[in-house]
């Protein structure tokens, strides 16, 4: 954090490969439990039909195809010669196992590809899904890491979000991931309308202690003809300002692991479908005003942090003891 105040994605990004890395995003056909009547119908009630796809390549084009694309797309604009690719739509690991082992194959092959990011649910992490991802990190030696959908900590806002799962299984996907040591970035909602500041620093503060490696921060948005839409729609529930959603992320930093790297503070939604997006500002002015105010008010990621649990106790002892010896030696 030696130019920002927070873990920025791509400093770390260089500081990991040596060199600037992008994502290109892979948008496969699928669905997820929470959609075909497994766990549910219709998914969170703030998921359209298209989930997280709506900004990719239609997923008609190949894995290859869609990789060719975005590649040549990237290095036009900002010189890229390494990738990670990113399995981004709904719930990568829910495709059927000999169709996930090609599509993420057909990644690992690419000789530019350095990573692979698979975007899926805490309940569909399973062995089987693993054993493939880590004998594809095996063969080529590739970064792997695993996106998880959270949203929030609070079980009973992801029962009203019909999320379709709870906190328990997040846990466990977490534990089962953290076992084959890929890397997990969980994705977090901070103005869900049925959360408070409470909820935002306890999210800070169990991302932490289960040691996850990257977070993605969305702003909620709301699009037409979603149960949430309609709820919008009728006036069922308030989205809280732009001002006290930034004062939310200053929170949730301030409690955060300093390790953890911060993949994104914003999100966007399908513009020609959006009811509510980011009040009708850019993401970048809201990382603007965050990082002013961040500045003004003299605060960082983890200035709340406690210091005192886990691997960051074993961290502050090591450097006392250095700091000891050194006192020693003069």
């Amino acid at each position: 954090m030696d130019k920002c105040r927070y873990n920025t994605y791509s400093e770390h990004l260089v500081k990991k490969f040596g060199h600037k890395v992008y994502k290109l995003p892979v948008n496969l056909p699928g669905t997820c439990p929470n959609r075909d009547g497994t766990l549910g119908r219709g998914g969170c009630i703030f998921c359209d039909e298209e989930g997280a796809g709506f900004d990719a390549l239609p997923n008609s084009f190949t894995v290859r195809e869609q990789l060719a694309r975005n590649r040549e797309r990237f290095r036009r604009r900002f010189g890229a010669d390494k990738f990670i690719a990113y399995f981004q739509a709904f719930t990568n690991t829910y495709l059927p196992p000999e169709r996930f082992a090609a599509n993420i194959g057909a990644a690992a092959e690419e000789e530019d590809i350095v990573g692979i990011s698979v975007s899926t649910r805490p309940d569909c992490i399973s062995e089987q899904y693993l054993d493939i991802l880590a004998e594809i990190a095996r063969k080529r030696s590739l970064d792997i890491n695993v996106e998880l959908g959270l949203q929030t900590v609070n079980y009973h806002t992801l029962k009203k979000i019909n999320r379709g799962h709870t906190l328990a299984e997040f846990l466990d996907s977490v534990q089962r991931v953290h076992r084959r040591g890929f890397e997990i970035c969980v994705h977090l909602i901070l103005n869900l309308p049925w959360d408070d500041r409470d909820d935002v620093i306890e999210n800070a503060k169990i991302l932490s202690a289960l040691n996850v490696r990257y977070v993605k921060l969305h702003s909620l948005y709301v699009v037409q003809g979603t149960v949430l839409g309609d709820m919008y729609q009728r006036g069922e529930f308030q989205i809280i300002s732009l001002q006290d959603y930034v004062r939310r992320i200053i929170t949730f930093l301030e409690y955060l692991d300093p390790g953890i790297v911060i993949q994104r503070l914003v999100g966007k939604g399908p513009q020609e479908k959006v009811l509510f997006c980011n009040w009708d500002t850019s993401w970048w002015k809201v990382k603007t005003e965050l990082e002013r105010l961040m500045e003004q008010e003299g605060t960082w990621q983890g200035r709340k942090f406690d210091y005192l649990g886990g691997k960051a106790l074993m961290q502050f002892s090591s450097s006392q003891e250095s700091g000891d010896r050194s006192q020693e030696s003069e």
